[in-house]
C-alpha cells in the first residue's frame, strides 16, 4: 500500500454509543473558552404595554439567570424594549442566542418559569405568526378559538401528543420543545388557519404513538394504518354585490314652481276677477264630485247582498247526507216492526200455554138464591 493514500476512518454507529457519553462530548464548559469574545453581540425586542408590570417584577430573576452564562440584560420601560448583550465574562457563544429566545418568549406572554427552560441545550422554541394567514378578522378569531378548543382541551391534547409547551397570545403561537416536535406543532397551527381541524392531526398522532410501541412495525410503512380524510368543498354564502347607481351625464330637471305651472296653463295672465271665477268654478266642481261619491257610498248599504248559490260539491254533500239519514230511518223502522212481530208471537204462545180443558167446557149459569121471608 502507498503511504500517501490516507486510510478511511471507520464509521461509528451512534445507536451503540450510550447517551451519557454523547452528552459529555456535547457539553460546553467555561474551561473550553480560552479567552473572551472579540466582538459584542446584542439583541433587542419590544414588548406590549400590558406586560410591563409583570416584567418589572420578574426582571431580577431574569438577570440572575442570564448571569450564569455571562450575558447582560437591560429593561427599557420608556421605549418598551428588552436587550441582551454579551460581556467579557461570556464563556458560551451560543448562550446569547438562547437569551434572545428567552426575551422573545417573555414578550409573548410566556411565564418566566417556562421561558427559563429555553436556556437548556435540549430545548428549542418557535414563534409562529398567524395574523397574516387569514384576511377576515371574524374568521381568524373562529379558527384561533378552534385551535384552543372547548376549555382548552384541543390545545392540551396537542401538548400531550407533541410533548411541547404551546401558548396562544394575540396573533402569535409560541411553542417550546424538541426540534422534531416543533415542526409538528407548526404544521398543526398552520393547517388550522387553513381551515383543517386540529382533530385530524390529533387522531393521526395518537395512531402513530400506538404504532411506535410495536417493534415489528419499526421497518414497515404505516400508511395503511393512518386515516385518510377527504377534503370537502363547502359552499359559502356569497354576499350580494351592491349595484352601483349609474351617474347621469346631466342633472335631473328641477321641480316646476307654482308660477311655472300658471305660466304653462295660461292662468298667470288672467285678471284677478277671472282668477276668482275660475277658482270658484273649480271648488264647485270638486264639491259636486265629493257629493256624488258620498251618495254612492250611502246607496251601497241599501243594495241587497248576493246570495252564494250552493256549488255542485256542497249540493252533492247535502244530497248524500239526506240519503244517509233516510236509510238510517228506514233501518230503524224495519227493526221496530220486527221487534213488534216477535212480541206478538211471544204473547200468543203464552196465551196458548196458559189455557186448560175447563176453558173449553160450558158451565151452567149461576142463579140467585131467593131470600127467605119471615112468616108473620
Amino acid at each position: 500500500m502507498d503511504n500517501n493514500v490516507a486510510e478511511k476512518p471507520d464509521l461509528i454507529d451512534m445507536s451503540t454509543v450510550p447517551e451519557e457519553e454523547i452528552k459529555k462530548a456535547l457539553t460546553f464548559s467555561p474551561e473550553d473558552m480560552p479567552g473572551p469574545l472579540l466582538e459584542e453581540s446584542s439583541f433587542a425586542t419590544l414588548f406590549p404595554k400590558y406586560r410591563e408590570g409583570y416584567l418589572r417584577e420578574v426582571w431580577p430573576l431574569v438577570t440572575k439567570a442570564l448571569e450564569k452564562g455571562g450575558v447582560a440584560c437591560k429593561l427599557n420601560l420608556v421605549e418598551g424594549s428588552m436587550t441582551v448583550s454579551t460581556t467579557r465574562k461570556t464563556w458560551d457563544p451560543y448562550y446569547i442566542l438562547k437569551a434572545r429566545d428567552m426575551i422573545k418568549l417573555l414578550a409573548r406572554s410566556v411565564p418566566f418559569p417556562q421561558a427559563m427552560k429555553i436556556l437548556d441545550d435540549d430545548m428549542a422554541c418557535d414563534i409562529i405568526k398567524i395574523g397574516n394567514l387569514v384576511q377576515n378578522k371574524e374568521r381568524f378569531v373562529k379558527r384561533r378559538q378552534r385551535l384552543l378548543g372547548p376549555n382548552g382541551n384541543t390545545l392540551k391534547a396537542v401538548e400531550l401528543l407533541t410533548e411541547c409547551y404551546v401558548m396562544i397570545q394575540g396573533s402569535t403561537v409560541s411553542a417550546m420543545g424538541s426540534l422534531k416536535n416543533l415542526s409538528l406543532v407548526r404544521r398543526i397551527v398552520e393547517d388550522c388557519m387553513k381551515n383543517i381541524h386540529p382533530i385530524y392531526h390529533i387522531k393521526e398522532l395518537m395512531i402513530r404513538k400506538e404504532l411506535a410501541k410495536d417493534p415489528k412495525l419499526a421497518n414497515e410503512s404505516w400508511d395503511r394504518f393512518l386515516p385518510r380524510f377527504k377534503k370537502r368543498n363547502v359552499r359559502q354564502h356569497k354576499k350580494p354585490k351592491a349595484t352601483k347607481k349609474k351617474k347621469e351625464l346631466f342633472p335631473p330637471a328641477p321641480t316646476p314652481s307654482k308660477i311655472d305651472l300658471q305660466l304653462k296653463s295660461g292662468e298667470y295672465f288672467l285678471k284677478p276677477d277671472e282668477k276668482k271665477a275660475r277658482e270658484a268654478e273649480r271648488r264647485k266642481q270638486a264639491s259636486i264630485e265629493n257629493r256624488a261619491k258620498k251618495d254612492a257610498e250611502r246607496e251601497k248599504s241599501f243594495v241587497a247582498p248576493k246570495e252564494d248559490l250552493p256549488t255542485t260539491t256542497t249540493a252533492k254533500k247535502s244530497a248524500s247526507k239526506q240519503n244517509a239519514d233516510k236509510s238510517e230511518k228506514e233501518q230503524l223502522e224495519a227493526l221496530r216492526n220486527k221487534f213488534k212481530a216477535q212480541a206478538e208471537i211471544r204473547e200468543n204462545k203464552r196465551s196458548i200455554d196458559s189455557t186448560t180443558a175447563s176453558d173449553y167446557v160450558l158451565q151452567p149459569a149461576k142463579t140467585k138464591k131467593a131470600k127467605k121471608t119471615k112468616s108473620t
